[in-house]
């Protein structure tokens, strides 16, 4: 049996193992539905309440922008997940993803349907709810980057 230290280790390194899988898998799966009609329609709400998104859409129209955000979500997702290969690569995505969420966390701020009508700022909607679970997707971008900032140094 070995040292809790090393156990302590093991679990660490398996745990940023499936971290980095799930948040590739989530972000890969997220990328490939912006070229579902669907999810255009779901995410107008999103980027026409938006000062910074709403005039990308403005310009490019809602099924390019969001299959510009499919193509820019499909490359971060695929280079979180090179890392074995590609430590630089999957921190710049994992750096990349951080900017993703900051930029949907700011939705909580621009979009009205995001709050409980009448029942004050901190009632979130349903729609509120699924903007703030990026909260802990922005913490998992944030460790990914740092673990393969490390893997790539000790190349």
């Amino acid at each position: 049996m070995g040292t809790p230290q090393a156990s302590a280790d093991d679990l660490a390194s398996v745990g940023l193992s499936v971290l980095r899988s799930a948040l590739a898998t989530n972000i890969l799966w997220i990328g490939a539905l912006k070229f579902k009609q669907y999810e255009v329609e779901n995410d107008e709400p999103l980027v026409t309440s938006s000062p910074l998104i709403s005039r990308f859409r403005e310009k490019l129209g809602a099924q390019k922008l969001s299959r510009f955000i499919g193509v820019t979500e499909l490359i971060v997702g695929s280079l979180i997940a090179s890392k074995p290969l590609a430590p630089r690569a999957s921190a710049i995505g994992s750096l990349g993803a951080v900017g993703m969420f900051l930029t949907t966390l700011s939705f909580l701020a621009t979009t009205p349907k995001a709050r409980q009508e009448g029942q004050g700022i901190v009632s979130l909607s349903l729609l509120g709810q699924f903007l703030l679970k990026d909260t802990v997707l922005l913490g998992a971008a944030l460790l990914t980057a740092s673990d393969s900032l490390h893997a790539a140094r000790r190349r």
